[in-house]
């Protein structure tokens, strides 16, 4: 009977320190990224302050006073800190515990008590303790190991969150300034048509008073101008609506904005860096991020097998203990005490496939989430990059247009200064002019729009401070 015991007992115990089958996630990683319309000279990566590049100093006092005042970037770095912290506090609590207590206790025996106070000979007696305890647990399966690098990957998936707010803020920033100046050009291109079209409606006016045209031109002409006008007006609100979006970004009031001037649009060009396909996974701050979240699931995939093996941990009580108050610091009051424990559940219900099974569902889902932030950033640098190229090559015929245009003009201003033609051609052609300068200014705006685009795609200058594997995953 005794064996059919041990047996038993050694079968469970060997159940029970069999764990699941190990398993290493299998990630995505980036596809190359094609965009053929873009200028074939390779672009290098982002720097940390890419806005820097457009050599504005005033976008550079807007981004600054909006990473200082934005309540995003406070709570970002909140997160950071409580991070940092959790994972030092998972760390101290895994190591060595020491522990001192003391103990002062009087008590009275009852005289109705299993041991009668009068074999004693006392009722009332003190109970004096004084001790150093210290506990440790050994390591060996990698348990207390998985739990502090999982806290530490918590903390750098953080890390990599609140400078991937910073870049969304300051392209936000970015797109608002240059929106603005955007605006201002074609005000000034817009006033401009609106007085074209006031001296057409002059002269026209004055060709139909002499009969020379009929009354529907001059109604077409005052058509021009009420649209002239009405362009002003969303001109004029689109600046207004920018101004008050920069002052949310920055979380200032529209007072405390620094003083905005009207600048010429910085010009961009196209192209990409040449080892994009192999640099965009450590560029982009939101998919390391997700990668350092793997990294730590699988850290809790390797603290829930653990719980498979049996857990070892050593006690030792360096201690006194009297009931004479007197005598505690005496040496025959001492009674050091050491131990060891070895806990392993042979059974608890499925609690540990329980757990594993959350633990590995866990990190399905972070990898889906990295693989999602993978795919994810390869389409907007993708998109974005071939947006540069198509509006890079429509700023080239844009141009041929007001090449085209301004010939017509000068023509017609020769004719009109040699007196052989009216001034209606002039006009006209200054109208063409100033919509494809327009026009122009409109695809400046987009391409910069898609250059701060892209360098949001491609990291904005993010580096992760740590190299993020896998290699240990269970």
């Amino acid at each position: 009977m005794r064996i059919v015991l041990i047996a038993l007992t050694l079968c469970a115990a060997g159940c029970a320190m069999t764990p699941p089958a190990a398993r290493k996630p299998a990630l995505r990683e980036a596809a190359p990224v094609v965009a053929s319309a873009l200028t074939s000279a390779a672009s290098p990566w982002p720097t940390a302050a890419w806005w820097r590049a457009y050599q504005d100093p005033t976008l550079d006092a807007l981004v600054m006073r909006a990473f200082e005042g934005s309540p995003g970037i406070a709570a970002a770095e909140a997160r950071v800190a409580a991070a940092r912290q959790a994972a030092k506090l998972t760390g101290a609590a895994l190591g060595p515990q020491v522990q001192a207590g003391a103990d002062l206790s009087r008590q009275r025996l009852s005289d109705n008590g299993l041991i009668s106070p009068q074999f004693l000979g006392f009722n009332d007696y003190n109970q004096a303790d004084l001790g150093v305890e210290l506990r440790y647990s050994f390591d060996w399966w990698g348990k207390q190991k998985a739990q502090i690098q999982a806290s530490i990957d918590e903390a750098r998936a953080k890390e990599a969150e609140s400078a991937a707010a910073r870049l969304v803020l300051a392209a936000a920033v970015s797109d608002a300034y240059f929106g603005w100046q955007a605006d201002q050009q074609r005000l000034v291109y817009a006033r401009e048509r609106l007085d074209a079209m006031q001296r057409l409606a002059q002269v026209m006016e004055r060709r139909v008073e002499a009969q020379l045209d009929n009354a529907d031109t001059l109604r077409m002409t005052t058509y021009g101008l009420a649209t002239a006008r009405e362009n002003i007006l969303s001109l004029e609100g689109s600046a207004r609506q920018r101004v008050v979006t920069l002052a949310a970004l920055t979380g200032v009031p529209i007072d405390a904005l620094p003083a905005l001037a009207p600048r010429p649009l910085p010009r961009v060009a196209a192209g990409l860096p040449a080892d994009l396909s192999l640099g965009l996974l450590g560029h982009r701050p939101d998919v390391v991020a997700s990668r350092w979240r793997v990294d730590a699931a699988s850290q809790g995939l390797i603290e829930a097998r653990a719980a498979w093996y049996p857990d070892i941990s050593l006690r030792a009580l360096v201690g006194l203990s009297t009931v004479d108050l007197g005598k505690l610091l005496q040496t025959n009051s001492a009674n050091p005490s050491i131990g060891a424990a070895v806990n392993l559940p042979l059974f608890d219900g499925g609690q540990r496939v329980a757990r594993h099974g959350l633990r590995s569902a866990q990190l399905d889902a972070a990898i889906a989430t990295y693989d999602d932030a993978v795919l994810g950033a390869v389409r907007e640098v993708s998109a974005t990059a071939t947006l540069a190229g198509t509006l890079a090559a429509q700023r080239h015929e844009r141009e041929a247009q007001l090449a085209a245009n301004e010939s017509l003009l000068a023509s017609a201003k020769s004719r009109v200064a040699a007196g052989t033609g009216d001034i209606r051609p002039q006009l006209l052609a200054a109208l063409q002019v100033n919509t494809t300068e327009d026009s122009l200014a409109q695809v400046d705006l987009a391409a910069l729009s898609a250059d701060i685009g892209l360098r949001r795609a491609l990291g904005g200058g993010y580096h992760a401070t740590q190299a993020v594997t896998t290699e240990n995953a269970p």
